[in-house]
């Protein structure tokens, strides 16, 4: 008897092994219920657009804590009375089930339970004893696995709404419009009914199947006292609802946070969707005249955060290149870069606001600029030429400055300029006029930093973002000094104002804005940038293929759509004034130091010709010495490696390198302003080495 019991307890033991063996090498498949749709949420928890699933089906995660708790009851009231009791199979229904099926002879009732449902939606098998089976055995398997708010959750995701509806959040913003966190009798209704028989009862598709099967619902809900039987039979009688669309705002601003989200489900994001709305209505409006295939993009930054509180990628989807998100594409930025090549000459000590400068024609080695009107001022202040925005003032200041300079200057804020730039590249000049590449992203970040005294940081498109941005306590880096960021932007506050525009000066609770336009080459590009009010927006208007839209310029183009915008920010109470934009215009009419009083070449520090930087240059017998040239102005001292070179004669400096290997020049003008290249020095004998 003793060994009959001990062999039991073996078996037993073992057949436990097994199964805990069999579960562990074959877990329920859970991918399909992992693979949600992506739910994109504003910065207050609203939706702005839902993404469906690759096979086009809309599975919103289910989260019970945000449930109607009044449908949790009546789910489980009318599905699986024991769920919160039973360990995934529930015996006492079965055994009902199959009572029922031996009586009438069909099956009255299925005797599932919430958690063999689950499974049979994470495996569907046709329905056969074997099939019921499994599914008891893999309700066990979750029951093992997940709480029974989990398993509820699973359920409530992938249940069948009818047609590409899967998930209690799909059927309720698709037949209700909103989240099911607060639903009414009829409403609750409805949600259990669909899943028995989704096809059948689609209210879209078969209005009086869904709402006979709503009403046997509410009554079976109002016999278990769960709604009062009146009550019920008034909802009973309300029509079947439409079917609705999911929601699209802020296309293509959703789909980066999706981008950047590590997961898709509720992406929280810095966007305002009362501004967005407002912001993708000026979009199609400015556009909405056109029908040159024109294009527009707006970025709204909220300088104190830096959080993208707006952007419309393109004006409409159903023009050439409305698909395209056209914040992040580079194109010619036209003059919105002047500011800065002024703020860096501030920086520099090369200029003030009121440093006078020379607008006339100018040849900067092979680059000839001319201003956009083709007429000339002749002498001008620093304040008056970013003001008007004339081009030659604007090159001299970024030949003083350096091209290279600047370049590296806002790459290493994050703005990268698509075209490279060496130090012996007379275009390089061009870039004080639109001649490289950036993004509407990148222009909104140095707006921004300009609006933030001159600090720049990367730009925020979900919370989680800025979250981590504060608590790693990095420091913004600066693109300009305060000061200088506090000139420029009054300088731009003071700018003409756009037509039908009185200046904001002159009129009552008027938005402050600093603003810069551009316009690129060919007319292709039509920007307007500007801060003001807490807000960094920049505006482009062009074709996407980057055609030619004759006479259409910033200031004509862009411009009117940067100050609608900030009118929306006014209107929607957003607005939080900064300091700068307020404040007085004293520096800029500030009298410069007289070592400042002119900006022109006699100012600039001294630029080497030859060797140019990175040079190689070799030495033989026919070549063993080379005479430097520098341009600029006074007396020059040059130094091979730090050790002065001697002059020839007739005054020039001959550099008789002694071996092959890198070496570095340097230059000094009296003033004692520098220029240096490194050259590497070739021989025939350093070649054969190689």
């Amino acid at each position: 008897m003793l060994r009959g019991w001990r062999c039991l307890a073996l078996g037993l033991l073992g057949g436990v092994a097994l199964l805990l063996l069999l579960d562990w090498l074959f877990p329920p498949p859970l991918a399909r219920a992992r693979n949600v749709s992506a739910v994109v949420l504003d910065q207050h928890g609203a939706a702005l657009r839902m993404f469906p699933v690759e096979d086009g089906k809309w599975r919103l995660q289910a989260h019970v804590a945000a449930l109607d708790p009044r449908f949790i009851d009546a789910l489980l009231a009318y599905e699986d009375k024991r769920f919160r009791t039973h360990g995934g199979v529930d015996f006492l229904a079965l055994g009902r089930a199959a009572l029922s099926l031996i009586s009438a002879g069909r099956v009255v009732s299925g005797g599932s339970t919430i958690t063999m449902q689950t499974a049979r939606l994470l495996e569907p098998r046709p329905r056969t004893i074997r099939a019921k089976l499994i599914e008891s055995l893999r309700a066990w398997q979750l029951e093992r696995r997940f709480s029974k708010d989990e398993i509820l959750e699973l359920y409530l995701t992938l249940a069948p709404y009818g047609g590409n509806l899967e998930g209690v959040r799909a059927a309720s913003w698709a037949y209700f419009g909103r989240e099911p966190g607060n639903l009414s009798p009829d409403q609750i209704a409805l949600l259990i009914a669909l899943p028995q028989s989704p096809e059948a009862r689609r209210p879209d598709l078969h209005p009086a199947a869904a709402v006979a099967a709503r009403e046997r619902v509410l009554l079976r809900l109002a016999d278990a006292q769960l709604f009062a039987r009146d009550l019920a039979a008034e909802s009973a009688t309300y029509p079947a609802p439409a079917r609705r669309a999911f929601p699209g705002m802020a296309w293509h601003a959703a789909e980066e946070a999706v981008r950047r989200s590590s997961t898709p489900d509720n992406i929280v994001t810095t966007l305002d969707l009362a501004l967005q709305k407002e912001v993708e209505a000026l979009a199609a409006r400015a556009v909405g005249a056109a029908h040159d295939g024109a294009q527009v993009a707006i970025l709204v930054v909220d300088v104190a955060s830096r959080e993208v509180r707006a952007a419309a990628g393109s004006a409409n989807r159903s023009a050439a290149g409305g698909w395209i998100d056209l914040t992040n594409r580079p194109r010619s930025p036209g003059s919105t870069l002047k500011p800065f090549i002024y703020g860096l000459a501030f920086d520099d000590g090369l200029a003030t606001p009121g440093t006078r400068i020379t607008d006339a024609p100018t040849r900067f080695a092979t680059y000839n600029p001319n201003n956009f009107d083709r007429t000339f001022r002749g002498d001008v202040t620093v304040t008056e030429a970013l003001q008007h925005s004339l081009n030659v003032p604007a090159v001299a200041t970024l030949d003083a400055v350096g091209a290279r300079r600047f370049a590296a200057a806002l790459s290493f804020v994050g703005a990268d300029l698509s075209m490279p730039l060496t130090a012996d590249d007379d275009t390089g000049l061009a870039v004080a006029l639109g001649g490289a590449g950036l993004t509407v992203r990148d222009i909104a970040l140095l707006y921004a930093a300009l609006g933030d005294e001159g600090r720049a940081r990367p730009l925020h498109w979900l919370q989680a973002e800025t979250e981590a941005a504060k608590a790693s306590g990095i420091a913004p880096t600066p693109l300009m000094s305060a000061q200088s960021a506090r000139q420029i932007v009054r300088i731009l506050s003071a700018s003409p104002a756009p037509e039908n525009r009185m200046p904001a000066m002159l009129t009552q609770d008027a938005p402050r804005i600093a603003f810069k336009t551009g316009t690129s080459y060919g007319y292709r590009d039509a920007w307007a940038g500007g801060v003001g009010n807490g807000y960094a927006v920049v505006v482009w208007v062009g074709r996407a293929d980057g055609a030619s839209r004759p006479g259409i310029t910033g200031r004509a183009g862009a411009l009117p759509v940067l100050f609608d915008v900030h009118d929306a920010i006014a209107r929607l109470m957003l607005a939080h004034p900064t300091g700068p934009m307020l404040a007085g215009n004293s520096e800029i009419a500030s009298q410069p130091p007289l070592p400042l009083s002119r900006l022109g070449r006699q100012n600039m520090p001294p630029h080497i010709l030859f060797p140019p930087d990175n040079a190689e240059v070799w030495v033989d017998a026919t070549h063993s010495a080379f005479t430097l040239a520098v341009e600029g102005r006074g007396r020059f001292n040059w130094y091979v490696d730090g050790e002065p070179l001697p002059r020839n004669a007739v005054g020039a400096t001959v550099w008789q390198p002694r071996e092959a290997g890198f070496y570095v020049l340097s230059v000094a003008d009296n003033a004692g302003r520098t220029a240096k290249v490194r050259v590497r020095v070739m021989t025939p004998q350093s070649l054969a080495q190689r």
